[in-house]
């Protein structure tokens, strides 16, 4: 016996689809299926309305009927929010991936970018709770909501360095609390969830760049690094999750991250959320790199700053990627490519989860480097 790639229903070997969803159970359908990969370094902002399939079948060619499986084959036709990518400006790019075990994308990603390098972007990623209701809806309703704020928002304080940190430090917490409301309304609107104790639930992460300054805010486990092109490599944000809990006390990382409960959240966006005030950081950009953005599904299988920092090195934005990166080669990637080689290089560990990659290119950086927590 094995499992279906889609549902996860136990299958007999030899068995060519699914009778829980369809699906088909060779392994190339199930590469085709999982990740398409070469994305346009062109992609524009995902549309409004992610679940629209396709309407052609990609595992046998034939029409894809109403109730979203191929009429032909049966296999399940992929839709928008299976993957899709954004690139709002040339030196910021995120793609969005269901993976290869999960049977739907519970990732979002949402950005916004003016067009001069290292002047203003908005990068936000949630990864959405799989044992809650609804919350694939959640983290792309919580992605864009806090994204919109941030965007829509140009406050620099009283025009000192320091008046700018609180601006936007205060831009990114109104920015959680919408986020946290479209999570509320998911529930609320659905009118499940509440009461059986599985609301709509996702994590939060965003970057805000604004004329060199870097801020970072999470709640929940996904990330935010900064890349330098040469130097070290940093963690720019703490999880709240029961493994940081057991860093903290001294279990060796990759212990943790690997052992029991270690992806349970200590917090995160929802109707049953304790506390949803993001933990913030700071720092000036001062050199060339890459701020990166991600969800679990990439950091599961790389967690470490310095060891991210030479995967992007050695992936060197080639696309798609083999399980090994391709080169050692100093990085001259465009953001989109770069972050569509990183989701297949996922993939291609295992994709057991969502994977969700955001970039953004700093090139031409702030004169001088601070950091502090805020």
């Amino acid at each position: 016996m094995t499992e279906c790639p889609s549902c996860h229903v136990a299958v007999a070997s030899s068995e060519q689809f699914c009778e829980a969803c369809g699906a088909e159970l060779s392994p190339t359908v199930a590469t085709e299926e999982a990740a398409p990969s070469g994305v346009s370094p062109q992609a524009s902002p995902a549309p409004d309305d992610l679940s629209t399939t396709a309407a052609t079948c990609q595992a046998c060619g034939g029409d894809v009927i109403s109730d979203g499986y191929c009429g032909t084959c049966g296999a399940r036709a992929p839709t928008l929010r299976d993957h899709f990518t954004e690139q709002p400006a040339a030196w910021v790019a995120g793609v969005c991936d269901r993976g290869i075990r999960h049977p739907r994308n519970e990732d979002a990603v949402a950005l916004a970018a003016d067009d001069e390098p290292v002047s203003r972007a908005v990068i936000v990623v949630c990864d959405g709770v799989s044992n809650s209701i609804d919350s694939d809806v959640a983290s792309l309703a919580a992605a864009r909501a806090a994204r919109d704020l941030l965007a829509s928002s140009r406050s620099r304080g009283m025009g000192t360095a320091s008046s700018l940190v609180a601006a936007v430090i205060a831009r990114l917490e109104a920015a959680t609390d919408a986020a946290s409301e479209a999570v509320i309304e998911v529930t609320r609107v659905a009118k499940v969830g509440a009461a059986t104790g599985n609301p709509a639930s996702c994590t939060f992460v965003a970057a805000v760049v604004e004329e060199g300054l870097l801020v970072v805010g999470s709640v929940g486990d996904s990330r935010v690094y900064w890349l330098p092109d040469a130097g070290t490599a940093v963690a720019l944000t703490v999880d709240d999750s029961f493994a940081q809990e057991q860093i903290a006390s001294g279990v060796p990382r990759a212990e943790a991250e690997t052992g029991p409960m270690s992806h349970g959240i200590t917090r995160w966006l929802g109707v049953d959320a304790p506390d949803h005030s993001p933990t913030t950081a700071t720092m000036t950009l001062a050199e060339p790199g890459w701020i990166l953005v991600c969800s679990d599904g990439l950091w599961n299988y790389c967690s470490e700053a310095q060891d991210l920092a030479t995967l992007v090195r050695k992936t060197s934005g080639s696309s798609p990627v083999a399980a090994e990166p391709l080169t050692a080669e100093p990085l001259t990637a465009e953001p989109l490519t770069l972050a569509a080689a990183l989701v297949d290089w996922a993939n291609a560990q295992g994709g057991q989860d969502n994977i969700s990659v955001a970039l953004a290119r700093i090139d031409s950086p702030a004169p001088r480097s601070t950091r502090e927590e805020a």
